[in-house]
């Protein structure tokens, strides 16, 4: 699962670490402490300072295609794509039908796309209309806000987060190519964290056939069949480029000449000479080089945004690893494991010595427990926060990522596409075994698994029925299943937890609550929750069983409703026991208070309490409810004390969504 990273274009000039051409982000650096085995710590052991600070979306005021008034302000509080465009240039209507590819995904994912047409409305309009694009746009013929972002091309794209920060930007296009509308579409999809499997583990290496920079005989990549290759897309003025060839010269050298990978190069330029002489000059030209002139050969590999791109195929012709721009040392790791690899010598364990390697690294060697990981919702960890917004949050991101709060570990201020998600080390210690024997001695999972999976954010959590979802010899024979039946998998994973809430105590019906509970009762009679039966009658679905679950309390349950039961108004709507449980254990005079019944204040809102409701406010009921499920939780809510997200509420923004606010704030006083 390749996570995406940053453009190679304009904006990385922001940025304060960069790596170079290449349109990933930079890795972590290898010179940090070791930090102590154990389970990931607690949110409160982060370090204060750990906070993304990251350019904002500049303030912009103005009118959309319809007249009405629009501010960038009001892209705040969902991921967004601005699509600046001007109507008559090439790369428009690719990208138009690259957005229009994905635009049907924005509720499923939290995202938005808004337009910014340089021309006028109805010109506009009817370029959108022509490339079946329905996205709300600013009319901006002037190109205000295409200044603002500092963008010189009459196309461009930015993805901001949820508190308006950049996190992306691109301004040019591919315009060569088979399908350019398709690699922008795959960039997006990449950059929006779009859930979904990757195809096959190892494809085939699309075949090619291309013209010898030297000339002479063409060069067929099935001639290559039998042997290790290395396919590597380059510019030949690309200073990263040069190092990641240098090595690649190195490290060849270092492999027996018998089992040596072929090494192939793709320039992206084709100016004969220029390519020839830059390459002798820098001391690597001891590869053969072919050209590409339609862009074909990038197309076929989706090579199309940023230099180098090392491909790593193995004798049978399969991809092993694609690796997007250049790292330094840690993509050197990575290649001379690789390298080994498909050399079939002994692969040299290049752990880190001071932090953690990432699943990649783990992967060169345990490649069956590297490919069922992928099929677990683990994998998809810190997207799943990407997508709610929360990837700023501390609380949320140390149970999604590998060794949060530790040394060597991620962190939010410099975020590590390798350290991302609940990886292998986050289970099994940094560097597994090999580092950290005692982390989870003799299989001792639980108390690892436990350190996340906690009453306040994993509600009804029971390892041992936990375990066969995450299990490597448990999801072994999942890795036969077809692709259309491992996305079914991966989606049911995904999908909220019905029946978390205990199932010990029979249902009482919420007039037995409203003795204790009074100004809650009263508060909750109020709303649609309480009148949810009442619907389902009006509509004349009070026998339909798969409505009534949803619309009654404790339906086949221990003192619950019963189907054509008749009148049972404690029991109708959706009660208080249907958010916290039966009380059976609780009301009793006599009855323990405390832990007979689940008390919300203090459980996490995107966790626990969208697994309760999500139990009925599904996609197929209610679909976009769990990106919204915050703001109707408050406006129904009737306890005394707050809840998690409303605590968080209260905190500091980060610096850069408190520049950004800040910044918007004073462009609207200064228009009024």
């Amino acid at each position: 699962m390749r996570a995406p990273g940053r453009s190679s274009v304009w904006w990385l000039l922001w940025a304060v670490l960069a790596s170079g051409c290449s349109d990933r982000a930079p890795s972590q650096s290898a010179a940090q402490a070791p930090p102590a085995s154990g389970a990931t710590p607690a949110a409160a052991d982060a370090p204060a300072a750990d906070q993304r600070r990251t350019r904002p979306l500049p303030a912009f005021e103005g009118r959309d295609l319809d007249g009405a008034a629009w501010t960038t302000s009001e892209l705040v509080g969902k991921r967004t794509l601005v699509f600046g465009f001007e109507p008559s240039a090439p790369a428009a209507a690719t990208v138009a039908r690259a957005l229009a590819a994905i635009a049907d995904e924005r509720a499923a994912n939290n995202f938005e796309v808004a337009g910014v047409a340089a021309a006028d409305p109805a010109t506009a309009r009817g370029f959108l209309a022509a490339q079946g694009l329905a996205v709300r746009t600013f009319s901006d013929p002037a190109g205000a806000l295409a200044r603002r972002v500092g963008v010189q091309q009459p196309v461009w794209l930015l993805l901001t987060d949820a508190q308006g920060n950049l996190l992306f930007g691109e301004e040019y296009f591919p315009e060569e190519g088979p399908d350019p509308a398709g690699a922008v579409e795959k960039t997006l999809r990449e950059q929006l964290r779009l859930p979904g499997l990757n195809g096959s583990a190892h494809p085939l290496a699309p075949s090619f056939s291309a013209e010898r920079l030297e000339g002479g005989t063409r060069f067929e990549l099935a001639s290559l069949r039998g042997k290790p290759a290395i396919l590597v897309f380059f510019l030949h003025t690309c200073p990263h480029c040069h190092e990641a060839l240098r090595f690649l010269k190195g490290a060849l050298a270092d492999l027996p000449e018998a089992k040596r990978p072929v090494l192939v190069g793709v320039s992206i330029a084709n100016r004969t000479f220029s390519v020839q002489e830059a390459l002798r000059e820098e001391g690597i030209d001891f590869f053969p080089v072919v050209l590409d002139p339609d862009a074909s050969i990038r197309s076929a590999y989706s090579a199309l945004q940023g230099v180098p791109v090392i491909f790593v195929i193995d004798a049978e012709g399969r991809l092993v690893s694609r690796t997007d721009g250049w790292s330094g040392e840690r993509d050197a790791v990575l290649l001379r494991m690789r390298l080994a690899r498909v050399a079939g010598e002994r692969v040299p364990m290049l752990l880190h010595k001071t932090g953690y390697s990432g699943n990649e690294v783990c992967a060169v060697c345990h490649e069956s427990a590297s490919a069922t990981w992928e099929l677990t919702t683990h994998a998809g960890a810190y997207d799943t926060l990407v997508r709610h917004g929360s990837d700023h949050d501390a609380a949320c991101v140390s149970c999604h990522v590998v060794g949060y709060g530790k040394e060597g570990g991620f962190q939010i201020a410099k975020p590590d596409a390798s350290l991302e998600n609940v990886g292998c080390e986050t289970c099994h210690g940094r560097g597994g075994p090999h580092l950290s024997r005692e982390h989870a001695s003799q299989g001792a999972y639980e108390a690892v698994c436990q350190s996340c999976h906690n009453p306040e954010h994993s509600l009804g959590f029971e390892y041992a029925s936990f375990l066969p979802r995450v299990s490597h010899a448990a999801n072994l024979a999942n890795l036969a299943l077809p692709a259309a039946d491992q996305e079914k998998l991966l989606a049911e994973r995904r999908a909220p937890r019905k029946d978390i809430l205990p199932t010990a105590a029979a249902y009482v019906g919420s007039e037995a609550c409203k003795s204790c509970h009074a100004a809650e009762h009263a508060t909750w009679s109020e709303h649609p929750h309480a009148r949810a039966f009442a619907t389902l009658s009006a509509k004349g679905a009070q026998t339909n069983t798969d409505c009534v679950r949803c619309h009654s309390t404790g339906l086949g349950r221990p003192g619950g409703f019963v189907l054509g039961g008749g009148a049972q108004a404690a029991l109708e709507g959706v009660g208080c026991e249907s958010c916290h449980g039966p009380g059976g254990d609780h009301v009793p005079e006599a009855a323990r208070k405390q832990g007979t019944i689940v008390k919300l204040s203090d459980k996490c809102g995107s966790c626990v309490i969208l697994q309760v409701c999500g139990a009925c406010h599904d996609d197929a009921n209610d679909p976009g409810f769990e990106y919204e499920v915050k703001a109707k939780i408050l406006h129904q809510r009737h306890g005394k004390e707050p809840l998690d997200f409303e605590k968080k509420a209260e905190a500091a923004l980060p610096p850069s969504a408190a520049v950004g606010l800040l910044e918007r704030a004073f462009a609207s006083d200064a228009a009024g």
